[in-house]
């Protein structure tokens, strides 16, 4: 399974990005969770925004709003992207 994930926003503004290609059933289960999540949530000024790719389907979010399974794989995949 292949996930990107696109972070930007911020106070600086900076995009970073990161992309791996994982398997089992803890990945799975994780991004099944993320795609489930499908309506977008507005952000906050300076906040950061969300763009998770899993094998093509996307999903948007925002903090302060993302859900537990959005925040750890977005956490995940930034730093074993990296």
């Amino acid at each position: 399974m292949r996930i990107r994930v696109r972070r930007t926003g911020g106070f600086a503004g900076i995009e970073r990005s990161a992309e791996v290609e994982v398997t089992g059933p803890e990945w799975e289960s994780l991004a099944a969770s993320v795609l489930a999540a499908t309506e977008a949530v507005r952000g906050v000024p300076d906040g950061f925004s969300y763009e998770i790719t899993v094998d093509g389907r996307t999903v948007r979010c925002a903090d302060p709003h993302l859900t537990d399974a959005q925040r750890t794989l977005v956490t995940r995949v930034l730093k074993e992207g990296a």
